[in-house]
């Protein structure tokens, strides 16, 4: 064998090796924050957590967020006080602050999570989803910036039950909710810069709940909780979460996100929008014909609670 071939194999078998496994949690999580916003019993508590894995760090569930402090996006359709448009053309445009972010050429962006965002450009935290979990809300963000944009989205897949994944529904406290997003990005003029696809960049940090540890699959920088999904939770003090650290950089245009995976698309049926005025008042937005935005997260809709997004437009 050619010393070069060595070479390449000693890399390939490194990187092999030093796939990042998780460190995980057992149980619920103590609550350290009662709920980031108060819908008046229209929404469920958006509670904030800590739980300290086996090897001693203590994680903030269901994830570490800048929502108290972010500047908040401007509202499509907002029930927790906010406006609830029938359609874009009830839109001021002009009525919604343009956000800084290091440039010149103007962007909108329209977002509509399952459950909550940040948004940041060229490694800039512009704006915060207002709705951290439900009732399910949609926004737009209007940006300065320069390219190439560096898109990086926090998603997080809020919970009941902190440090487990899991909600109160369909008569179970122990149900395992799903996640999703959608986004369109367009210049001044309305033309389409990004839509949300399988081109986007998508990792895992956080996944929940999970009985037996051996469904998970860990090789290279995929992060495969797929066969989680059969496992049955009886018990909340049995059932694990696996975590994973986030890099402080990670929303930075220099990140190297090569090697995480792509993101997986999803159907609006499958994420289930048909009864969520928030997403069907602005079809002509998400459902743009010729420029359809898809749903997107990671290889599990529905276990996978904190993804990172990310996007580079030329």
């Amino acid at each position: 064998m050619k010393k070069n071939s060595l070479i390449f194999v000693a890399v390939f078998l490194t990187a092999t090796v030093m796939a990042e496994q998780p460190t995980f949690t057992m149980g619920p999580a103590t609550q350290t924050h009662a709920g980031l916003i108060d819908c008046g019993g229209k929404s469920r508590p958006s509670a904030v957590g800590e739980i300290k894995s086996e090897d001693g760090k203590v994680w903030i569930v269901p994830a570490e967020n800048n929502y108290e402090k972010a500047p908040k996006a401007a509202d499509l359709f907002n029930q927790c006080g906010g406006k609830e448009l029938k359609s874009l053309d009830e839109l001021e445009l002009n009525d919604v602050p343009v956000i800084d972010a290091g440039g010149t050429e103007e962007f909108m962006a329209y977002i509509f999570p399952d459950n909550y965002f940040e948004l940041y450009i060229n490694g800039i935290l512009i704006a915060a989803d207002p709705v951290v979990f439900t009732p399910f809300n949609s926004s737009v963000v209007r940006f300065k910036a320069d390219r190439p944009l560096t898109i990086a989205i926090k998603m997080v897949d809020w919970e009941e039950t902190l440090g487990l994944g899991m909600e109160d529904n369909r008569g179970s406290i122990f149900h395992a909710g799903d996640g999703g997003l959608v986004a369109h990005f367009q210049d001044a003029k309305g033309q389409t810069v990004a839509i949300t696809d399988n081109s986007w960049k998508a990792q895992t940090f956080y996944t929940s709940p999970i009985v037996n540890r051996d469904c998970l699959v860990i090789e290279h920088s995929v992060r495969d909780s797929s066969a989680c999904d059969k496992q049955k939770v009886t018990d909340a003090n049995k059932t694990s979460a696996a975590h994973w650290a986030v890099d402080k950089n990670w929303m930075k245009p220099e990140f190297d996100d090569s090697s995480w995976p792509a993101a997986l698309t999803y159907t609006n049926d499958t994420v289930g929008v048909k009864n969520k005025k928030s997403f069907m008042n602005f079809l002509d937005v998400f459902d743009t014909k010729g420029a359809d935005a898809e749903f997107i997260w990671s290889s599990n809709l529905v276990l996978d609670n904190l993804v990172l997004l990310r996007k580079t437009i030329k």
